[in-house]
């Protein structure tokens, strides 16, 4: 069994000296895999059952539904690959969508996924998708469901904890099979983080009419082979550059990405983060080609009088 830890006014951040193997990087987190006898893991998992029936929200939509997400408004700040969410959605199939339009791919990307898979909470009365946000974190249970393809093989109980810091915990308590074994048939099957940015592109022939294409940027897998029953992953955020408020900290940070700012937007960023679509439309990428062509010219020499040199001929 796994021992249980409350959650009072503030989630623990748990120390990260414990773990299997060394943190791996990700450019955008880095990730620890904590194993079946890993005490470090085991306080990840947070018994939301003993929060009080006023704290904890059992959706009953979701519990008695396949493929169907609910939006849940955060009490904070969520930060999301830099970028702060006020809101997100929970799917009945084990992940957590992050984007801001629903559309029927929402497995693609976008997602925080402890175990993305084909659940249907509908199988059982006794499976449910329970949420509790005590103000600091979100922690979202898939509580004993089935695979929708596969009831027989057992039942799935797992969460994902989003803290304010944008650090992201997965738990998992019961596992009954190997995740590698789990059909992709009908739904996929993911692990990880994956963020992307929509981009608006007129349609030549539809006056007025703009498609919208989705571009994954960036993702996270988890190591399937990694996780089963009493293992948790805990995601810690690295730096961004749209965390920069100002020009002087953007073009200066040594974060290992390329930051520039953009004085028409305010904004620091690499160039490819959600505001991809705002960053273009503003001429961003025209302006920091510019401004760094300009820092590559060197300085012209000025004679005593502030007359420049002339040329010989």
């Amino acid at each position: 069994d796994i021992p249980s830890q409350g959650i009072g006014p503030s989630l623990p951040h748990l120390p990260r000296t414990s773990g299997r193997g060394p943190d791996i990087d990700h450019v955008y987190y880095t990730s620890k895999i904590y194993g079946p006898g890993d005490p470090g893991g085991k306080a990840l998992w947070l018994d939301i059952d003993q929060i009080s029936n006023a704290d904890r929200k059992v959706h009953g939509f979701i519990s008695n539904t396949h493929r169907q997400a609910a939006k849940v408004n955060l009490s904070f700040d969520f930060p999301f690959y830099g970028h702060i969410l006020k809101e997100i959605t929970v799917a009945t199939g084990g992940f957590i969508y992050t984007g801001d339009t629903i559309h029927w791919m929402l497995t693609a990307t976008q997602y925080i996924a402890p175990l993305m898979a084909n659940f249907d909470p509908s199988l059982s009365t006794d499976s449910s998708v329970s949420y509790v946000d005590n103000g600091t974190a979100l922690v979202v249970q898939w509580n004993r469901v089935h695979l929708q393809d596969s009831s027989e093989l057992g039942t799935f109980t797992f969460q994902a904890t989003l803290h304010s810091d944008g650090r992201i915990v997965f738990a998992y308590k019961d596992v009954p099979i190997a995740v590698g074994d789990i059909s992709a048939q009908h739904h996929p099957v993911k692990m990880g983080l994956s963020d992307a940015f929509v981009v608006l592109h007129k349609l030549e022939q539809i006056p007025n009419v703009r498609r919208r294409t989705i571009y994954e940027y960036h993702k996270v897998d988890i190591l399937k082979s990694n996780i089963s029953n009493c293992t948790a992953v805990e995601i810690l955020p690295l730096p961004t550059c749209v965390q920069f408020s100002s020009c002087g900290t953007c073009v200066t940070s040594q974060i290992g990405f390329n930051c520039s700012w953009c004085t028409r937007l305010q904004r620091c960023s690499s160039g490819f983060d959600r505001s991809r679509q705002d960053w273009v439309d503003h001429g961003c990428p025209e302006e920091v080609r510019i401004l760094s062509f300009l820092s590559r010219v060197p300085p012209q020499p000025v004679l005593q009088g502030g007359s420049r040199p002339q040329r010989s001929s």
